[in-house]
């Protein structure tokens, strides 16, 4: 049996990294700090720099706004940091919805509430097509159409600046994922996450599965909020190839038999014999 640390080692990473954040951002509009400025679609770090959000730039770009240099380097630079780390690392380590939708998963789990996930089927592809709705609204009518009504922004912009409606947007979304759909936020609805799914095809770390140490305890499919991601487990040792992986290493931190692990991306011939296993599952 894994000690404490072994088992929470990546969540407690993740909470300080989270509130980490949160709490510079607070300080850069409470106290002047420089150290990291602006909220989650753009920010600077050290004054110097620049991070913009990919998806926030793409529905600017469609409404038809002119895209400041700035802007396009700090595209640039989140683009290239969540290819390497992986693209819904963002989803598990930087956004605070996580702390939220965490919360609601575990308090599933102790009332075990997850048989009502057998009674609400949604597509996981929803985000995608609410995703492609939200570029085609901003097309149309000129405007970031996700910024404006995002939870994501205003959970932040309400730490941050004082939370008015950000306490609605947190409760909705914690009893959402509580009693309609598990993960459902997240894993089924949010376009940010659907976007960096896209974009995380191509990231470099993954969690590896060695087949030979697993012993089926299925714990690992238990905690994950992508658990469809894992359909190696008990067949093949693989990468876990999906975008859809939020490298949150929580299956990483149940499993009791050293059976997963992150990696770095293998060669591409390897990668594609994964995929193909994948999508004849």
């Amino acid at each position: 049996m894994r000690n404490l640390w072994n088992s929470y080692r990546y969540m407690i990473a993740r909470r300080v990294t989270q509130i980490g954040l949160l709490v510079l951002y607070f300080g850069a509009n409470a106290w002047g700090w420089t150290i990291l400025m602006g909220n989650l679609s753009s920010s600077k770090i050290f004054g110097v720099i620049p991070m913009s959000d990919p998806y926030a730039a793409l529905q600017m770009l469609v409404a038809g706004a002119v895209m400041a240099t700035d802007l396009l380097i700090g595209v640039a630079v989140a683009t290239v940091f969540y290819l390497l780390i992986g693209g819904r690392a963002f989803c598990s380590w930087v956004c605070p919805i996580n702390l939220i939708t965490d919360a609601a998963a575990l308090l599933r789990r102790v009332l075990q509430l997850d048989r009502v996930q057998d009674r609400t089927k949604v597509s996981r592809n929803m985000r995608y097509w609410i995703l492609a709705l939200s570029l085609i609204i901003s097309a149309i009518m000129g405007i970031t159409a996700f910024e404006f009504i995002s939870p994501i922004s205003m959970v932040h912009r309400g730490i941050v600046f004082g939370l008015g409606f950000g306490w609605a947007a947190m409760l909705i979304i914690f009893l959402f994922d509580l009693f309609v759909l598990k993960n459902g936020w997240c894993g089924h609805v949010c376009p940010l996450g659907g976007f960096y799914s896209l974009l995380g095809k191509f990231s470099l770390i993954r969690v590896q599965h060695t087949e030979e140490n697993c012993t089926l305890c299925m714990k690992c499919k238990t905690v994950c909020p992508e658990h469809q991601v894992l359909h190696m487990i008990g067949k093949k040792s693989l990468p876990v190839l999906s975008g859809e992986c939020t490298n949150c290493a929580r299956c990483i931190e149940v499993c009791d038999d050293d059976a997963l692990n992150f990696s770095i991306r293998k060669l591409a011939d390897n990668n594609k014999s994964g995929e193909n296993d994948e999508n004849t599952k």
